[in-house]
């Protein structure tokens, strides 16, 4: 490991955990592991965003959909955009013995001179014992 490796794993995850990212996010960033939980993955998927890991997101996502995920546009908005923040407002399942999970959301970032905050009701499903973001929900 570099010595920037080192420093990084010991950053905190951009998720707002408060947790390291080496011990938090990273290791599902780095397919060293899969996340537990659907707000496990909600929040390393705003990880990825941040880190720029593109794949990851495609990777997460139900895998019927994978094949019209967008690489290239998903990395320039990812890229073009300042990530200051994720908050979640809660979840309902989405635990490691469930398979359907809701994750309500905002995560805020710049944009050109914009600040935009992103709420959103997200669903994850389990298939096969890993965690897949499917789609976003109307608030109800």
């Amino acid at each position: 490991m570099t010595m920037d490796a080192a420093h990084a794993s010991h950053a905190p995850c951009p998720c707002g955990s408060g947790e390291p990212i080496g011990t938090c996010c990273g290791p599902y960033l780095s397919g060293e592991t899969v996340a537990p939980t659907a707000e496990a993955l909600m929040r390393s998927r705003y990880s990825a965003y941040v880190c720029q890991k593109i794949s990851y997101l495609k990777d997460t996502l139900w895998p019927k959909y994978q094949p019209g995920f967008d690489e290239a546009a998903t990395a320039a908005w990812a890229s073009e955009s300042r990530w200051t923040g994720l908050k979640v407002l809660s979840t309902s399942g989405g635990q490691t013995a469930d398979r359907d999970g809701t994750v309500l959301f905002e995560a805020r970032y710049l944009s050109g001179a914009k600040l935009t905050t992103h709420r959103e009701l997200s669903r994850f499903r389990k298939k096969a014992g890993r965690w897949y973001y499917v789609e976003a929900l109307e608030e109800k």
